[in-house]
């Protein structure tokens, strides 16, 4: 796979760089703001190879990769770090989305909560594999160690063990420095100076100080604030290791700091000055006055949460085990992570990702119901993935957009299974002592606080799991084109005379002409994964005996690909046809290959529009099984293909309005 090709296209798509504000990424997806949404193509992007789908939520172009979304991004930062400056890109070099505003005249408007929300993912979202990690590891420890005590055997005094469980806490004890670099990263200054600051917070000595609440510290003969509050029995005081709150609130006041300093200091004297005078004004503002508010902020945040819970625990575990699935589509589940977080920091446990769990595990559990239900080969295997991606990282937008959401009932049960493992969650009292990602891998993050809380976690995740799974397969969902036979079916059995028979072509269902002469193969059958699982829709293959392609029917030229591999056509009759000639023959750069057309022109059937060389493709080691994709399927009730030696424009694919 060519991730360069497919980062230019992406970046083409959305618009070129030029629109391209921020992104970032996550597990499965590319994560873009852009000036202006309206100028990305969204159906293009999602015909990219390695593509999966495009979702438009939280303020975010998000496009679905997969598991290829890291080499994807890695190529799409050097695309764009050839000539791009700006944003989350370069810093210190301007405001990308200022600039593209003055040469558009039109910029993208966010709401309040969305720009908020948007910050928000910025921030804790390049954290999360280190959080994962972190989980991950204290997961294991857990487990190891509760099995050598049956064998009488205490591992926590073993340098291994010591040195592990140290790795697995860096992240939260020094999380004001982690979270200093993404705050200013996401708010657009000085990214180690906010380190520093953070790095202060957590420093021995400063937090020795900060703890020793019967001595007065005073900072510029200002009051350091320090504190004290009663949790049960105990008494915990001010500590800004592992906190949340304090260094974002200091970051952000910083950001605006620093556009004030930049205006009133020459720029020839602005490398040692505004860093300089940053450290000096915003070190007491942050020990005096914004490191308390962050403080009290978070028990806050803290508080009301656990009064919820308080209220009610099996209510909340089945809010969040039931929501957190459409909390995902939408990207506003990264909301949420401060909250689990912040008890990490103040409690030393965390329950909401508990919860989340039994939601990953239904995503799983009703991507399996679909596997076992569906008969359909492609569907299959996009249900596999998506199982196993759900159930063993609790990673589910795999399995939310490839068979659950796609299939709108598996989405349902799964929300349905979910709330009630959350349930029985909550009423267990579950709690993890890690922020881990829920998955088979992390299972023993919640096993901390012993077997009893364990054993209602797994209950919980058990019965989201084959809850919906049993609920996915015995209730069942309607598969694309199904419907349509299930109202004949039904018609038949009540005696309905005009009922339409099933060899008797309906009036609205129509055919396509085969772009190549050859012979026609299943789609599943193209060695292409991207193709044969129908990610970009349905359609067939066809092995080529004659080096050219026409146009079916009257149609416009959409797109010409740079290296005249792949074309697209919109047919005067709606359907949008992708035509990829060869598996990987974007390779050759358009060598053997002859362009015959324009992009953006309207042909007749029959026209000629691109030839090629199939000795010298062919000769080069290349497959030129060509698929032929109706990218709009979900358009129609049903598409099917027609196998076997075809001429050109004969019958090859039977669509159905």
């Amino acid at each position: 796979m060519n991730y360069k090709k497919i980062a230019q296209d992406i970046v083409r798509y959305v618009g070129s760089k030029e629109n391209i504000k921020e992104v970032t990424h996550c597990f499965t997806r590319l994560r873009f703001v852009l000036v202006d949404t309206e100028k990305a193509d969204k159906k293009m992007i999602e015909q990219i190879e390695g593509v999966i789908s495009v979702v438009i939520a939280g303020g975010q172009f998000q496009v679905v990769c997969g598991a290829k979304v890291n080499p994807i991004y890695e190529a799409l930062m050097e695309e764009l770090n050839e000539d791009f400056v700006g944003s989350d890109f370069c810093e210190a070099n301007g405001d990308v989305g200022k600039d593209t505003e003055k040469k558009t005249g039109k910029k993208e408007k966010n709401s309040p909560f969305t720009s908020i929300l948007q910050i928000i993912m910025q921030i804790f979202t390049p954290l999360i594999p280190a959080i994962a990690a972190a989980g991950l590891i204290k997961g294991l420890l857990t487990a190891a160690k509760l099995i050598m005590q049956n064998y009488g055997v205490d591992i926590s005094t073993s340098d291994t063990y010591t040195i592990l469980y140290a790795a697995s806490q860096v992240i939260f004890y020094f999380f004001p420095i982690f979270l200093a670099m993404t705050s200013a990263k996401a708010l657009k200054c000085n990214q180690v100076i906010a380190m520093v600051i953070g790095g202060l917070l957590v420093y021995p000595q400063m937090d020795a100080i900060i703890q020793d609440v019967s001595t007065a510290t005073s900072l510029f003969g200002l009051p350091v604030i320090k504190g004290a509050w009663q949790i049960g029995d105990s008494v915990k005081v001010f500590s800004y290791t592992e906190s949340v709150i304090p260094i974002i609130l200091a970051v952000i006041v910083m950001a605006y700091l620093e556009k004030g300093l930049k205006k009133i200091i020459p720029e020839v004297v602005q490398l040692i000055l505004v860093p300089g005078l940053e450290l000096l004004i915003m070190l007491p503002l942050t020990l005096c006055v914004l490191g308390p508010i962050g403080i009290y902020i978070g028990n806050l945040i803290q508080f009301i949460y656990d009064g919820i819970i308080g209220i009610s625990p099996t209510l909340g575990g089945a809010l969040i085990g039931g929501l957190w699935g459409v909390f995902v589509i939408f990207g506003a589940h990264r909301a949420l992570l401060p909250i689990g977080l912040n008890d990490v920091a103040l409690n030393g446990h965390q329950n909401i990702l508990a919860f989340a769990g039994a939601a990953n595990f239904a995503q799983g559990g009703a991507a399996l119901g679909v596997l076992l239900k569906s008969k359909n080969k492609e569907v299959k295997q996009i249900a596999t993935s998506g199982t196993i991606a759900a159930t063993l990282v609790g990673v589910t937008e795999p399995a939310i957009y490839g068979s659950n959401l796609r299939y709108k009932k598996p989405m349902i049960y799964a929300i349905i299974a979910g709330a009630v493992g959350g349930a029985i969650m909550g009423f267990g009292g579950v709690y993890g002592d890690a922020f881990a990602n829920n998955g088979v891998l992390t299972i023993f993050t919640y096993a901390a606080f012993g077997m009893r809380k364990f054993m209602f976690y797994l209950i919980g995740i058990l019965i989201a799991f084959f809850g919906a799974a049993a609920l996915t397969y015995v209730l069942g969902f309607e598969e694309d084109g199904e419907s349509r036979e299930k109202v004949k079916l039904e018609k038949k059995k009540k005696g309905i005379d005009n009922v339409i028979d099933v060899k008797q072509e309906p009036t609205d269902k129509f055919a396509i002409g085969s772009p190549m002469k050859g012979h026609a193969i299943p789609l599943s059958e193209v060695k292409d994964e991207v193709f044969s699982c129908g990610a970009l829709g349905k359609g067939v293959g066809i092995v080529p005996t004659k080096g050219e392609v026409v146009s079916p029917e009257d149609a416009t030229v959409t797109v010409i690909y740079p290296t005249l591999h792949a074309l697209g056509l919109m047919l005067d009759s709606g359907v949008e046809l992708l035509i990829h000639i060869g598996i990987d023959t974007v390779k050759l750069d358009g060598k053997y290959f002859t362009q015959l057309v324009k992009e953006g022109e309207h042909v007749k059937k029959g026209t000629k529009l691109i030839q090629f060389d199939m000795n010298a493709i062919k000769e080069a080691g290349y497959d030129l099984t060509t698929p032929i994709i109706i990218t709009n399927t979900e358009d129609y009730k049903e598409v099917s293909g027609e196998i076997g030696s075809k001429r050109q424009n004969e019958t090859i694919l039977r669509i159905q309005k």
